[in-house]
């Protein structure tokens, strides 16, 4: 384990019981983690008997990862990586099949809680929010450097933000921005005063975060490679957080089921429920999608 990473930054892996009812994990089941994070689901995979392959691109949650689930032996393979690149990653440990598939699109509470990874106004820290640290990119790249009808662009299409163009504009006028903590004060004074359940920057966080990363493209890419992969009766199961990927993951699978190759186990998003939200206030937002591949696709 690296210095400095304890267990007091693992996840808490969200809709748990509801991911572990889905994909039914056993012996002889292999089941892929395409967001292993720190390791919470995986965990519980590996404990009924699954062997897992974990996937991410954040080499520090993957050390946590490995070092939680090392006493799982061989059962549990980390991988780093972008799951846009699925295919070509089990490709390369000679995997054509598997029978699960989870995506678990949240932040772990390593990005949040680490002040320097830049994902959080809740502790003032560099402007980064890159998941892998190889990304050129960083968000104080985009905020002090796209022309403001790009930023715009940005804070409307993936964050949905009403405000967008009063934000960019001040942006603009006040380069260069240095800090989480000195946009997300920005951001406030862009809105009108009152008392609002979510801090006035939670947009404007969210939409850098997707367009540093590019999430959206790369979930998009993701997808289709996922059925390609499921063996009969596989399960491919997706946590999202807002409604942007909610929405492309609720459109794939209908299409994917009305071409007769997948059935879908939820025609509604299954939702925490009171318990694990007061529990685990971060999965207030979680939304799962499940559907199996069919043991014989239909023309």
């Amino acid at each position: 384990m690296q210095p400095g990473l304890g267990f007091g930054v693992f996840h808490e892996p969200v809709l748990l019981k509801e991911v572990l009812g889905f994909l039914s994990p056993q012996p002889g089941k292999l089941i892929v983690d395409a967001t292993v994070g720190t390791g919470g689901h995986a965990e519980a995979l590996l404990a009924q008997g699954a062997k897992v392959i974990g996937i991410d691109q954040d080499p520090e949650s993957l050390a946590l990862a490995r070092d939680r689930l090392k006493d799982f032996g061989e059962n549990f393979q980390p991988v780093r990586g972008n799951f846009r690149k699925l295919r070509e990653i089990l490709g390369k440990l000679g995997i054509t099949k598997v029978d699960g598939i989870l995506f678990d699109l949240g932040l772990s509470s390593l990005h949040l809680s680490r002040a320097e990874r830049g994902f959080s106004f809740q502790h003032d820290g560099p402007l980064d929010m890159r998941m892998d640290p190889d990304n050129p990119v960083t968000a104080a790249d985009l905020v002090n450097g796209l022309h403001e009808r790009e930023l715009v662009r940005i804070l409307r299409e993936y964050g949905e933000e009403k405000h967008a163009e009063r934000i960019a504009r001040e942006i603009v006028r006040n380069r260069p921005i240095r800090s989480t903590g000195e946009l997300a004060r920005l951001v406030a004074r862009c809105y009108p005063p009152g008392n609002y359940r979510i801090h006035p920057a939670t947009r404007t966080f969210q939409a850098l975060r997707i367009a540093v990363n590019d999430e959206l493209s790369a979930l998009r890419e993701a997808l289709p490679q996922a059925v390609e992969l499921l063996s009969p009766g596989g399960v491919l199961c997706v946590i999202a957080f807002h409604s942007l990927e909610d929405r492309i993951v609720k459109r794939f699978l209908r299409e994917e089921a009305r071409a007769g190759r997948l059935k879908l186990l939820t025609k509604k998003p299954v939702r925490p429920s009171p318990e694990e939200v007061a529990r685990n206030p971060r999965s207030r937002s979680a939304r799962l999608r499940a559907a199996q591949m069919l043991e014989v696709p239909s023309a």
